[in-house]
């Protein structure tokens, strides 16, 4: 276990946490993207998009020294979204998914990642998906390495700029 996994607290969003602060940290996390061109919804949301994304599902932050460090959402099956995998009844999708860039490498993203994982599967959740940035060589790369493969595409312009690969991977608890 990394330092920073060990000495951060990994927790269900609460009433009580700000939104500005938890805005304020997926806009640093998603500045590198930003940097290479990459217009993520996290690059430039606003306090009531990052509120209406955590109300969309089940919402995990990390918090290391008062500070926000991390946050994911996980959300159940979406009978609405323009993606049949999300749509999927034992199918739930991860999104808003963002750590310090400080703190990136360190077991903090795989930690919140574990803790949303195994929310979606104490309420049924057998398979776990996600999109990200097709350009995105890295983060596919990493969540390869979490054992999630390629089963998609999807284009969400003009949201963004980019066409998305979608992801997908059997739900257990590691």
């Amino acid at each position: 276990m990394s330092t920073s996994e060990a000495s951060a607290e990994i927790r269900a969003l609460g009433e009580a946490d700000s939104l500005v602060l938890l805005t304020q940290l997926i806009h640093r996390a998603y500045a590198p993207h930003a940097v290479l061109g990459l217009r993520y919804w996290g690059t430039h949301q606003s306090v009531e998009d990052t509120g209406n994304r955590c109300a969309s599902g089940k919402s995990f932050v990390a918090r290391l020294k008062g500070s926000f460090v991390g946050t994911i959402t996980v959300r159940a099956p979406q009978p609405d979204s323009p993606l049949a995998l999300y749509r999927a009844p034992e199918t739930w999708s991860l999104c808003q998914f963002a750590v310090a860039p400080e703190l990136k490498g360190m077991g903090l993203g795989k930690a919140l990642h574990q803790a949303a994982e195994a929310w979606a599967v104490e309420h049924g959740a057998k398979v776990l998906a996600l999109d990200t940035a097709a350009p995105a060589k890295s983060l596919i790369a990493m969540y390869e390495a979490w054992g999630y493969s390629a089963v998609g595409e999807h284009d969400w312009r003009p949201h963004t700029n980019y066409p998305s690969v979608v992801m997908s991977r059997p739900a257990f608890c590691e």
